[in-house]
């Protein structure tokens, strides 16, 4: 409304009001004495005013009425007047609104396209076949699934995800800083497991990128248990003990504090039960057992967090057939420390190993190897045998890969007497 139209609807109210004005003074000169007088503000401005009411005992003084309603048109005015300036207000904030929309509706299309690429990853690490990541086309109306980077499936629809959207715009007027800052971190994370999934010069450039930004996200539970693997990966690389020791010291300390963050992270008790497994090649007898308790505890907790990855059932399998081959020695020091010492038996190893080739066939080289001894030990020498033809038909690529083949030569070795 422009400040014509508002000087103009200003005079009006006060010619309407002088007017009401000389009404009432009539209309007083022939009113009986103490009768009320009563008259309704401006019923279609609402409630904002109230009604005008003249006192029933005051005397019959017409110069004492017209103060009254002065008074009563002075208020209403500034009534108004506050009325008009809210009005104003409102204007202006529908102006910016309208300005600020299309950028905003920008915002978010462009982070709904940058969440809808999905990446189909294989569930090992250390598998020498791996997939190509392919992008799932995004439907407004049914559900989609994303694939973890362990490469379980997870479903959400696609009302939940406005929901975090809306949240994220919502949350407080630092929402579009918070959202750069996640994108940045999402794209960094996404480097990282690019650079983990590559050769090993690939993975030591992983490595050194998170250590770069360790301290900018040092409370972050997916850059420390994604810092933990990487240490892994170096672990598995050098050859030297001291560096060995000292990759999984670190990377043990990383991923126990992702714990402490989140204990709902599949991946952080993951790669803390794999640190616990690696420290074990270095400790005493008393030390690896109880290194072999964490292992399992929190591997155990990895796999009810996260049922559908083959590499924790390939990991389970591996502690079983460990336990399965303790010495007498290693079982009494256990039975002396913890009271009950682990059990398990070939039979079990198996079935985790099978159940990790079930759910992805071609898993890894380690996986068949390991089938091929669980066969041996139950004395079923065919398919020993099958096992270790499908072991030799993948490649080795990483050390990991390279020590199950020279097991896997040892193992033909005593099949084939």
């Amino acid at each position: 409304m422009s400040p014509f139209e508002n000087r103009g609807l200003m005079l009006g109210i006060m010619a309407g009001t002088a007017g009401l004005s000389l009404v009432l003074v009539c209309y007083r000169k022939i009113r009986k004495p103490g009768a009320a007088v009563r008259i309704r503000g401006f019923q279609d401005i609402g409630n904002r005013i109230n009604s005008v009411v003249l006192p029933q005992n005051e005397a019959p003084n017409d110069q004492g009425a017209v103060m009254v309603l002065h008074g009563r048109q002075l208020q209403i005015l500034e009534k108004l007047n506050g009325l008009l300036l809210t009005v104003d207000e409102l204007k202006r904030e529908v102006e910016f609104l309208k300005e600020a929309i299309p950028k905003l509706e920008e915002l978010v299309r462009n982070e709904l396209q940058g969440s809808g690429d999905v990446q189909r990853v294989s569930p090992s690490h250390r598998a020498t076949r791996r997939r190509k990541a392919e992008t799932a086309p995004r439907e407004t109306t049914s559900s989609e699934e994303a694939e973890s980077e362990g490469g379980y499936l997870t479903a959400h629809t696609d009302s939940e995800e406005d929901s975090e959207e809306e949240k994220r715009w919502t949350k407080s007027p630092d929402a579009m800083v918070e959202s750069e800052k996640d994108e940045d971190l999402l794209n960094f994370l996404q480097q990282v497991d690019n650079l983990h999934k590559g050769s090993e010069v690939d993975k030591k450039e992983g490595f050194r990128l998170l250590l770069e930004n360790d301290d900018k996200y040092e409370n972050c539970v997916d850059f420390l248990w994604r810092l933990a693997r990487a240490y892994g990966d170096l672990f598995e690389m050098t050859t030297d003990a001291e560096e060995k020791r000292k990759y999984v010291t670190d990377g043990k300390i990383k991923a126990e504090k992702a714990i402490q963050l989140d204990a709902g992270s599949a991946e952080s008790h993951q790669w803390f039960a794999i640190m616990c497994g690696y420290m074990s090649q270095f400790e005493s007898v008393q030390n690896k057992i109880r290194n072999g308790y964490l292992f399992k505890e929190h591997l155990d907790k990895a796999i009810e967090l996260k049922p559908q990855d083959p590499f924790l059932y390939y990991l389970n399998g591996r502690w079983c057939y460990s336990v399965a081959q303790l010495s007498w020695l290693e079982k009494k020091v256990a039975a002396a420390l913890f009271g009950t010492p682990p059990t398990s038996t070939v039979e079990e190893a198996l079935q985790n190993f099978l159940k990790a080739e079930e759910m992805h066939p071609g898993y890894s080289k380690c996986n068949y190897v390991y089938l091929a001894k669980c066969y041996k030990d139950l004395g079923q020498k065919s398919n020993a045998l099958k096992y270790c033809d499908s072991a030799l038909s993948i490649l080795s690529v990483t050390n990991e890969d390279k020590e199950a083949q020279k097991d896997l030569e040892a193992l033909l070795l005593t099949l084939k007497l």
